[in-house]
């Protein structure tokens, strides 16, 4: 195996034990056992148990804001406004449904998580919040009676997070489609309709 894919392997074994476990009860030799080589070889990649953690963090926030940079819209005035937002919501949440471990530690972040996970999650946050505000931005300014672009970003935020949590709690129950669907008729009924 070579280095590049012996640390991947490292890392995907290290999240799965975070998110089945948690990051207070993960050792070296846990990470070690699971991947089935020696203690050596993890320590050989990354130095110390915090150096991996850190890596994992790293990694699957990079991950998760990837993902969502790939779903946002950017401009509510390039199109049918409700459509955009929903065929937006469609591709993050389907994104959580295939990164389930991904998105568990941002959204779910398991006991024990590092400080260092809670401000990561927090600047993805800030720069997914700034993107939604500009957003919807153009689309309430065309009337002034219309709701604060920045608290409508955040209520849409924590809308389909919530939707995100879930269908990563729940997803026979709560499968994307059924979600997408619901926040059509939620939509219809809040998202103002602009002359």
């Amino acid at each position: 195996m070579t280095a590049s894919a012996r640390r991947d392997q490292l890392l995907d074994v290290t999240t799965q034990l975070v998110v089945e476990r948690g990051f207070h009860d993960i050792s070296i030799e846990q990470v070690a056992r699971s991947a089935g080589i020696t203690r050596a070889v993890v320590y050989q990649h990354f130095g110390d148990l915090q150096t991996l953690l850190e890596a994992v963090i790293e990694r699957e926030t990079l991950r998760a804001l990837a993902q969502v940079s790939e779903t946002t819209f950017t401009d509510l005035t390039q199109g049918d406004p409700t459509e955009l937002m929903l065929e937006s919501l469609r591709a993050y949440l389907y994104a959580v449904r295939d990164h389930p471990g991904t998105w568990r530690l941002i959204l779910m972040p398991p006991e024990g998580a590092p400080q260092i996970l809670h401000k990561s999650i927090a600047r993805g946050r800030a720069t997914v919040l700034a993107r939604l505000t500009e957003a919807v931005r153009p689309e309430l300014a065309r009337d002034r009676r219309l709701p604060d672009a920045e608290l409508t970003a955040r209520l849409l935020s924590a809308i389909s997070d919530e939707y995100a949590r879930l269908v990563l709690t729940d997803p026979a129950r709560f499968p994307p489609d059924r979600l997408v669907d619901h926040a059509r008729w939620w939509l219809g009924r809040a998202w103002p309709s602009v002359p």
